[in-house]
C-alpha cells in the first residue's frame, strides 16, 4: 500500500476511490477484503483520511503519511542503497522504557531500524552518520525524549568500525536480501507473473522498499567490493524506468480520483 500511495498519490493533491485501489491490488493477488481492512487500519492510525463523494469513498494522504512517503522516496531515489560518502561519524541512541511500555518499545525499535540503527548492546543502538533522531521519533504520540540519550562521535582504539558493524548488524542477511532481489528481478522475464506494467511496478517497488527499510546503508569502505546492493540498485532503477511510462498510462485509466487540499 505504501508503494502504491508513494507512486500514484504522493504529491498529486488527490484522493483515490477505494474501488480503484481494489482493482489495482487485484492485479497482484490481493483480495478486496484485505485492501478494505488495510485502508481502514491506515485511517485509524492517522495515515489516511476519508473523503465521501455521493456513494463513493475516496482516501487521501495526511501530513503524517505524506512525510513517511517522502522519507521513503528520499531513501529510494536520493540516498541510494550504497553509502560511499561516510565520514566516520556514528549516532548512538540509548534508551530505557518502563516495562509496561512494551508496545511503544516495539514501535521505537522499528523506527530505529528504519533510521539505520542496529543494537550494539542492551539498550544502546548505533547508526552510521548523523541521524535526525528527533525527526525519526516525531510521529510518536508520547513524548519519550526524557527516556532517550543521543550522542554522535567516532570509534577509538581498540574499537574498529568493522567490529561495530559486525556486532550491530546482520551483514550476511542484508547481503542475502540484495542477492535474492537480483536473482528474482535480473533475468529475461523479471519478477513474478503479472498482468501488466502497473502490477509489475507495484511488486518491484514493494520488494525494493522492503530491502531499503531494513538496510542501514553501511559504509561501502567497510564492505566487500562485490557488495550485492550495487547490482541490485542498478536492476531496480533500470526496471523502474522501464515500467514507469506504461504503468502511469494504465493508472490514469484505472484510478478514479478527486482533487483535495
Amino acid at each position: 500500500m505504501l508503494s502504491f500511495l508513494g507512486i500514484h498519490v504522493l504529491g498529486q493533491h488527490t484522493a483515490v476511490f477505494s474501488g480503484s485501489v481494489i482493482d489495482v491490488f487485484a492485479r497482484v493477488g490481493v483480495s478486496e477484503e484485505a485492501v478494505r481492512s488495510t485502508l481502514a487500519r491506515m485511517v485509524n492510525r492517522g495515515l489516511l483520511v476519508r473523503h465521501r463523494r455521493g456513494r463513493r469513498m475516496y482516501f487521501g494522504l495526511t501530513e503524517r503519511s505524506a512525510g513517511v512517503l517522502r522519507d521513503g522516496q528520499h531513501r529510494v531515489w536520493h540516498a541510494g542503497a550504497v553509502n560511499s560518502d561516510w565520514d566516520g561519524t556514528w549516532t548512538l541512541v540509548g534508551f530505557s522504557l518502563p516495562e509496561d511500555w512494551r508496545s511503544l518499545r516495539h514501535h521505537l525499535r522499528s523506527l530505529l531500524i528504519w533510521g539505520g540503527f542496529g543494537p550494539l548492546q542492551n539498550g544502546l543502538w548505533i547508526a552510521p552518520g548523523e541521524v535526525d533522531v528527533p525527526g525519526l521519533f516525531a510521529g510518536l504520540d508520547l513524548d519519550i525524549a526524557k527516556h532517550l540519550k543521543v550522542f554522535t562521535g567516532y570509534t577509538a582504539e581498540p574499537t574498529e568500525a568493522r567490529e561495530v558493524i559486525d556486532t550491530a548488524f546482520d551483514v550476511p542477511a542484508i547481503a542475502a536480501g540484495y542477492a535474492d532481489f537480483v536473482r528474482h528481478w535480473d533475468r529475461e522475464h523479471p519478477g513474478p507473473d503479472a498482468p501488466d506494467d502497473l502490477a509489475r511496478q507495484l511488486l518491484l517497488h514493494t520488494d525494493w522498499l522492503e530491502l531499503v527499510r531494513s538496510d542501514p546503508r553501511l559504509p561501502a569502505a567497510q564492505l566487500p567490493p562485490d557488495w550485492p546492493a550495487i547490482r541490485a540498485e542498478q536492476v531496480f532503477r533500470a526496471l523502474a524506468r522501464a515500467y514507469q511510462p506504461s504503468a502511469t498510462a494504465i493508472a490514469a485509466e484505472v484510478l478514479d480520483t478527486i482533487r483535495v487540499g
